[in-house]
């Protein structure tokens, strides 16, 4: 009779596996929004910067709680696997238990409304349906009975909510109001953000499907999602023209456009590479995404 194999524990987390689970080269999706929307309502004289402050921590405690979410379930649905190609993970890596990883990230959630709590002192109700939704959606995206991501919407949950509700909710928990530049100037930063996206799902077209996850790169095919990053990277550059051009922004939102080189090598990746290969174009999105917005950034404040 064979006896039966001791169940293996996880060890003990360290500082660097945290590090690792928090992904801190994805933390440019919830810095860049709040910096965008931060250099707009100090270029227009309405900045404040307690409110900015709160509103980076509380999007940075979110964009962790939603990694720490598709850590846990993404192993758990089994699209993490050992045949993943990207970095690695620590709940299929069984550096931090399951249990662990899912308990951190509702604790990052539950932080980050407590954060919110301040906000909503500040900007009343709107900040409540604000944070309630980015919270629940960040859940969602991989978490719950419909998790977005595995049908086809993580590319309109990250454009949302990390472009047209960020940047916006930054700006208006300053100003108290919203107008039409906070608005355009939304559109590039869920873009770009929306590009990451596009690339990781490029790259994991294959282990997706195996394990049911239908993003549109799965739906459409890899053509069509190349065409979407190119698309993506269009809209964000033609936004700092169309700004100017409409009167909402000085001549300076145009310095966006010294990123364009940035661009450039992630973009020959994602048009001519697969699998694994495509990880430095996670790197070099990235990149551009801070980069641009920097410069977005700047340009916004300059009047």
């Amino acid at each position: 009779m064979n006896a039966i194999a001791p169940a293996v524990e996880a060890p003990r987390p360290t500082l660097k596996t945290w590090l690792m689970a928090a992904r801190p080269k994805t933390l440019t999706a919830a810095l860049v929004p709040v910096m965008v929307g931060t250099a707009l309502a100090y270029g227009l004289g309405v900045g404040r910067w307690l409110p900015a402050l709160a509103a980076l921590v509380g999007a940075m405690l979110i964009q962790i709680g939603t990694n720490l979410t598709n850590d846990y379930y993404d192993f758990k649905k089994g699209a993490d696997t050992e045949e993943r190609l990207g970095p690695k993970r620590v709940t299929q890596s069984g550096l931090i238990a399951p249990g662990v990883v899912l308990a951190s990230a509702l604790t990052c959630f539950g932080l980050a409304v407590a954060t919110g709590t301040y906000l909503v002192v500040v900007g009343g109700w709107p900040i409540v349906a604000i944070g309630l939704a980015s919270v629940f959606a960040g859940y969602a995206y991989t978490g719950g009975p419909f998790p977005l991501a595995y049908h086809g919407l993580g590319d309109v949950f990250v454009f949302i909510f990390f472009g047209l509700v960020a940047v916006p909710g930054t700006f208006y928990v300053q100003a108290l109001t919203v107008g039409p530049a906070a608005w355009w100037a939304a559109i590039p930063v869920g873009a770009i953000g929306t590009a990451l996206l596009v690339v990781n799902n490029l790259r994991d077209g294959t282990t997706d499907v195996k394990a049911g996850k239908r993003t549109l790169v799965v739906r459409f095919g890899s053509t069509a999602g190349k065409a979407e990053y190119v698309v993506l990277l269009a809209m964000a550059f033609a936004t700092p023209l169309a700004m100017w051009g409409l009167g909402l922004a000085s001549p300076w939102v145009l310095l966006a456009l010294l990123s364009a080189p940035v661009a450039v090598p992630p973009l020959k990746l994602v048009l001519g590479a697969e699998g694994a290969a495509l990880n430095p174009a996670l790197g070099g999105t990235a990149r551009l995404q801070l980069v641009f917005g920097l410069l977005f950034s700047v340009g916004l404040y300059l009047r």
